[in-house]
């Protein structure tokens, strides 16, 4: 039951109001992750967030819609959820939420539009990496150009989107190949930040199950500081763009904006590099 679920959230929305929206993932099949494995998907009835929004602070400005990936629930009741939120809670601007490649394809470009006026502004989305070898590997349930193309969607209905990329994914002597690879995808779309997490082998994984047979190795630390190095040097943003390793997964913490800030961040790394 979702009450009783561990609540995960970005941090960037440490702040914000979190409305349970789903419980477990729709998908629950990447191989690299643990936090859904023993829940069994479902939705939350309407009248339990009807209830909650109920007593909510009439003046919230910002709200997160929780779950592994509230997309999941369909353009009538998101549109649904959207509009019960603005009865209850008339001020508020954005409401965000993670989403999945998989989730946002079942969406026209209308839809998405229709939810992006309705209050939808900004999602998080795990694009991982830019190379479908590792995608299949990592039992992703999307490939690189369904992410271009679902990325573009949103760009035409102006619906803001975080990327979230993770280095080490690759395994050994693969991070360069992976960075350049993964730039390369960003590079085709607009974003408004990339967001980076550290490979974590968590136990009870398939993926650590691949590590114990020898199926799969991952990098060392500085073999992945220079997969961040990589991608600091062959992301090319049309416009300012932020990127932030500022997840508690990750080796390095720093955040500024492309380009601005590129020759900075890079030299953040080289150093950090050259001090190990």
């Amino acid at each position: 039951m979702y009450k009783d679920d561990t609540v995960y959230y970005p941090q960037d929305e440490m702040n914000t109001v979190l409305l349970p929206i789903t419980s477990g993932c729709s998908y629950n099949k990447c191989v690299f992750c643990s936090m859904y494995k023993d829940q069994k998907y479902s939705e939350v009835p309407f009248l339990d967030i009807e209830m909650q929004l109920k007593n909510g602070y009439l003046y919230t400005e910002k709200v997160f819609l929780v779950g592994a990936d509230p997309m999941s629930i369909g353009f009538q009741k998101m549109n649904q959820l959207l509009e019960i939120i603005h009865q209850y809670l008339p001020y508020c601007a954005c409401v965000a939420s993670y989403a999945s490649i998989k989730n946002i394809a079942k969406y026209s470009v209308e839809e998405l539009s229709i939810l992006h006026d309705a209050g939808l502004r900004l999602l998080y989305i795990g694009f991982e990496t830019g190379r479908d070898d590792i995608l299949k590997l990592m039992n992703k349930s999307h490939t690189v150009n369904e992410a271009i193309k679902q990325a573009k969607k949103l760009n035409e209905a102006k619906i803001q989107f975080n990327t979230i990329i993770m280095y080490g994914i690759a395994g050994k002597d693969e991070s360069v190949d992976n960075a350049v690879a993964t730039a390369k995808m960003i590079n085709q779309f607009t974003t408004n930040k990339v967001i980076t997490m550290n490979l974590k082998v968590f136990h009870g994984t398939e993926l650590s199950d691949m590590v114990k047979r020898g199926k799969f190795t991952p990098p060392y630390k500085n073999e992945r500081l220079v997969e961040i190095k990589t991608l600091l040097e062959n992301l090319k943003s049309k416009q300012p763009m932020i990127f932030d390793t500022t997840h508690p997964t990750n080796i390095i913490k720093i955040k500024g904006t492309l380009p601005k800030d590129r020759k900075k961040l890079i030299n953040n790394v080289s150093n950090y590099i050259k001090s190990k």
